[in-house]
């Protein structure tokens, strides 16, 4: 009975352990699979976090200019690309063309030299006097710009030349106007010295043509006949003002006032004069009708 009873009250234990045995193998089962979920939310975590550190760090928003402006693919891309091209290239030569190839230097030096000649080292402002040279220069060379821009730009643009044709037919007038002032001033010297320079001798009594002089020969000269022409108006333009001084300190010296600086009285004398006798627009006709 007890052998039966433990057989038999065996089996109920057994089965009470194989049921257990089934609930933790379930149990196992259900926590390998929780285990394993788990794992791939990990392994996604870290390859998102991979991902980012991977990234390109663009915080500005830089964009791409090669998805904005693609190569040309036909001879209109390429076309519009030099043009700009040729266009940013002149912007950045503008200052140089404007005070190099026009009536800026001449303009710009004269009233320079007659604020030193009034003799206040300040006023009128430089941006003022670049503001005036700026716009007189414009008055005299509208003509010249025109005409460049008849001959050569708008046949450029309406692609009746090619860019070595426009480039020769813009020079032209303003090859014409730098010889023009040259020759009003009597300084084809200046010519010669710097063909001779670049050439090497030349032969006495030989004319250079107009056509046989390079760009890089004609803008020197015209650089220094300018500055010539400027500086002998600036001249004229300080001896009034120079007589006044004179007379001042003369005045100053004769009545014993020594240590009064003469400048200090004959500045007020000046500005009267310049005023009174409508110097600004005396100076201003004289260097627009020195252009002719």
């Amino acid at each position: 009975m007890l052998l039966g009873t433990g057989v038999l009250s065996g089996t109920p234990a057994l089965g009470a352990s194989g049921l257990g045995l089934g609930a933790a193998g379930s149990a196992m089962k259900a926590s390998g699979g929780v285990g394993v979920t788990g794992g791939q939310a990990a392994s996604s975590t870290h390859t998102a976090s991979s991902t980012e550190a991977g990234a390109f760090d663009n915080t500005w928003g830089i964009p791409d200019i090669s998805q904005i402006a693609p190569p040309a693919k036909d001879a209109k891309g390429v076309s519009a690309s030099l043009k700009i091209l040729v266009l940013l290239t002149v912007l950045s030569l503008a200052p140089s063309i404007l005070i190099m190839m026009t009536s800026f230097t001449r303009i710009v030096v004269v009233l320079a030299l007659l604020r030193q000649a009034i003799g206040t080292q300040q006023l009128p402002p430089g941006q003022v006097l670049i503001g005036l040279s700026l716009i007189m220069t414009m008055i005299v060379m509208t003509p010249t710009w025109q005409r460049m821009k008849t001959d050569a730009v708008d046949p450029y643009l309406d692609g009746k030349l090619g860019q070595a044709e426009a480039f020769k037919r813009g020079a032209q007038p303003l090859r014409d106007f730098m010889f023009g002032q040259i020759e009003a001033a009597g300084n084809e010297e200046n010519v010669y010295l710097f063909a001779e320079y670049a050439r090497g001798a030349i032969p006495e009594n030989t004319q250079l043509e107009h056509k046989d002089v390079r760009l890089t020969e004609l803008i020197p000269a015209f650089v220094l006949s300018e500055l010539e022409t400027a500086f002998v108006m600036g001249f004229r333009i300080y001896l009034p003002f120079l007589v006044i001084d004179m007379v001042i300190a003369s005045i100053l010296i004769s009545m014993g006032m020594m240590m009064l600086p003469p400048v200090l009285i004959s500045l007020p004398f000046k500005l009267m004069l310049f005023v009174l006798t409508d110097g600004w627009g005396m100076v201003v006709g004289s260097l627009l009708h020195s252009f002719g």
